[in-house]
């Protein structure tokens, strides 16, 4: 697989939970990330006080994040009112070459800023809430 430039990497809402994905405007960087909890079941008996792990037990989540420009479009009213309402939307995080995760998020943080001398930026981050899908390019 070839570099890949960061702008492709999307990030899009569909406010009403169907298939009507929009871009999120002004977004300069991007982050999805994916977590898996551990379930730690070592005891007196493990073989050489090596820890051990049980599979497939713990908790799975995935996180988006980003940050950019603000630009007033119809996206950033769309995280606004989900956050204030804190609604649970679908997103999609679209990785070049790669494929698309979709599925249930909420925004947990959702910040403005800006200097005087600056433009106006902000900030968003959503976990998951529910079962995500993947499919491949």
């Amino acid at each position: 697989m070839a570099a890949q430039k960061g702008k492709d990497l999307l990030l899009k809402v569909d406010p009403a939970g169907g298939t009507a994905y929009a871009t999120v405007a002004g977004l300069r960087t991007k982050r999805l990330a994916f977590n898996a909890e551990a379930v730690d079941i070592t005891d007196a008996a493990s073989v050489g006080r090596w820890r051990e792990l049980l599979g497939g037990a713990g908790v799975q989540r995935a996180s988006l994040s980003g940050s950019g420009i603000f630009r007033d479009a119809g996206t950033d009213a769309s995280f606004r009112s989900l956050f204030f309402a804190g609604t649970i939307a679908t997103y999609q995080a679209v990785i070049p070459d790669f494929g698309t995760v979709s599925g249930p998020f909420q925004i947990t943080a959702l910040e403005y800023a800006g200097e005087y001398n600056g433009e106006v930026t902000f900030e968003v981050t959503l976990e998951s809430a529910g079962i995500l899908s993947f499919v491949a390019v």
